[in-house]
C-alpha cells in the first residue's frame, strides 16, 4: 500500500501485507482480506480517512475492495480500481489495433472512464500505480531472498532456526557463510568444530 498525498509520495505511512486467510492465487479473496485489515484498523485507531482509495484492478477486485468497506460501515469512502491499458481491433483500419487509454471503474457502474494519454488526471493515478509496484517487487524479492537463505541453509544437518539466524546475523548474508573459512565459520557465535565443517563441506561440495 502506498500513500500520495498532495500529489507526493508519503512512503511513511506505506504499509506491506502478507496474506493471512487466502491459500493460492485468489486475486478477489486477497484484495478483500488487505482493504479489510487495512481499514479495520483505520478505525479502530480512529485515524484520517482518505479523500481516495484507488484500487489496483478491474471490475472483480473493485468489488471485493467495497465488500470490505461495507462491512466495516465505510462505504461511504470514495473508491475506484484502475484497469490496464487495452487493445482492440480499428474498425476503420482492418488488422489495425487502436489504443483505448486507461479505464477506470467506479462502483456500480457498468462501462469504464477511459482517461486519454496527456491527461494530468491520467499521469496522477499512473504515478500512484507504478510506485505502489515498485514497492510491491521490492517486498517480493525481499522475500524470495529470505526463503531462499532459509531453505538452502535448512539443508545442512543440525542447523536449526536459532543457529541459523545466529549465523546471518554474526555473518550479514548467505554469501559471506558460503565464502567463510573452516576458521571463521568456527569461532561464530553458537557453532563448533563439527558444525563448521558442515557448514564448510556443503558450500564446498555443492559450488
Amino acid at each position: 500500500m502506498v500513500v500520495f498525498l498532495e500529489g507526493k509520495s508519503d512512503t511513511s505511512r506505506y504499509r506491506r501485507f502478507k496474506i493471512q486467510t487466502v491459500l493460492g492465487s485468489d486475486d478477489f479473496a486477497m484484495m478483500y482480506e488487505v482493504v479489510k485489515r487495512r481499514y479495520r484498523r483505520v478505525k479502530e485507531e480512529n485515524q484520517p480517512l482518505p479523500n481516495l482509495v484507488l484500487i489496483d484492478g478491474g471490475k472483480g477486485q473493485l468489488s471485493a475492495a467495497c465488500r470490505a468497506l461495507e462491512e466495516l460501515d465505510l462505504g461511504g469512502i470514495s473508491i475506484i480500481g484502475l484497469a490496464k491499458s487495452h487493445q482492440r481491433e480499428d474498425k476503420t483500419q482492418p488488422g489495425e489495433k487502436s489504443f483505448t487509454g486507461e479505464r477506470i471503474f467506479l462502483p456500480n457502474r457498468k462501462n469504464p472512464i477511459i482517461l486519454k494519454p496527456g491527461s494530468p488526471s491520467l499521469f496522477l493515478i499512473q504515478k500512484v500505480r507504478d510506485e505502489a509496484h515498485r514497492f510491491a517487487i521490492g517486498y517480493h524479492k525481499k522475500l524470495r531472498s529470505k526463503s531462499q537463505r532459509r531453505s538452502l541453509l535448512e539443508e545442512i544437518p543440525g542447523i536449526g532456526p536459532s543457529r541459523k539466524k545466529s549465523l546471518l546475523k554474526h555473518f550479514g548474508s548467505l554469501k559471506a557463510i558460503q565464502h567463510a573459512s573452516l576458521e571463521d565459520l568456527c569461532i561464530a557465535p553458537g557453532m563448533n568444530a563439527a558444525l563448521a565443517a558442515a557448514i564448510h563441506n556443503f558450500f564446498h561440495q555443492t559450488k
